[in-house]
């Protein structure tokens, strides 16, 4: 019996797993040099990232940290004078407008993108793709042009400088912005989800409110959240239509103030308290859109944890 196995050919299948094996062996040390060196690489490209944004950061506060205040943040802005130059004033009515200015464009924009990115991608259509492309265009374009379109038909029309016009600037660049990410979570849905719900008799819009959106609710947070940080820091589409004001206005058809346009005034004075002012209302901005950024993060994290 054992003459008889020791006749029989090699298991094709046990040679070649000992040739792989062999291969594999051999290879795996440069796999192991060529890991800690790719590791290494984006290791250093993460620090050399981070290089701007922590100095960005560290001048802010060391510039900025020394004007922060209660009085700061609700008080009106107080300009200097030659017999007071070092009078700082407050940001209230910045405050107050930037509330105003991007809490209405967001209350417009949010549901008219959520709707047109459903339309996207539920519809493969000649006037889909056309809005499609639409959306792209916009995405990409400056949004000093925003505020070119918003002067010319909203400012000159009315004959008045106003926040409604910087509300029509912000709208327009927020919902290409959530157009995309909302076409994107809903594309990210699983076919079957709609499959069990139109199987169960539900009409399309039914299952389209009461099932695709709940499941593609964290992507459209974050797109919501994420375009509204980028419209509380917008300078140039409100730079040309929200005109002026130095007192607290909630009015939208009135001039008012906003902390983009503030910075950029403030940057420019003569005066050293309004400069220092400018850096506080920069940190006070960068703050915001850093909250606005990592609270996008943690609610998708969360809503998807609570999916699972």
């Amino acid at each position: 019996m054992t003459d008889v196995l020791m006749d029989l050919p090699p298991d094709p299948i046990l040679e070649r797993r000992r040739v792989i094996q062999e291969t594999a062996s051999k290879k795996i040390g440069r796999r192991q040099l060529n890991s800690r060196i790719l590791s290494g690489v984006f290791g250093l490209t993460l620090v050399l990232s981070l290089i701007p944004l922590v100095s960005v950061l560290a001048t802010l506060i060391k510039r900025g940290v020394g004007v922060i205040s209660w009085g700061f943040l609700t008080h009106d802005p107080i300009q200097p004078t030659l017999i007071n130059q070092n009078a700082v004033g407050g940001i209230g009515n910045a405050m107050v407008g930037s509330l105003v200015v991007d809490g209405i464009a967001a209350l417009v924009a949010v549901p008219l993108a959520i709707l047109i990115g459903l339309y996207l991608a539920e519809t493969e259509s000649r006037t889909a793709n056309f809005m499609r492309a639409i959306t792209e265009i916009m995405t990409g374009l400056p949004s000093i042009l925003l505020g070119v379109f918003a002067y010319i038909y909203i400012v000159l029309t009315m004959k008045a400088y106003s926040g409604f016009a910087a509300i029509v600037a912000i709208t327009f660049l927020m919902v290409p912005v959530i157009t995309k990410a909302a076409e994107t979570a809903i594309r990210g849905v699983p076919h079957t989800l709609r499959e069990a719900g139109l199987a169960l008799g539900a009409r399309n819009s039914k299952v389209s409110r009461g099932v695709i959106l709940p499941v593609a609710a964290p992507g459209l947070i974050t797109g919501v959240l994420l375009s509204l940080a980028r419209a509380v820091g917008e300078t140039a589409p409100i730079l040309l239509v929200i005109g002026i004001s130095g007192r607290t206005d909630w009015n939208p058809f009135h001039q008012m103030s906003a902390l983009p346009l503030d910075i950029y005034q403030d940057s420019a004075s003569g005066y050293a308290s309004q400069q220092q002012e400018a850096w506080g209302i920069a940190l006070v901005l960068v703050v915001a859109v850093l909250v606005l950024s990592l609270g996008s993060r943690f609610v998708a994290a969360r809503m998807r944890r609570e999916q699972r």
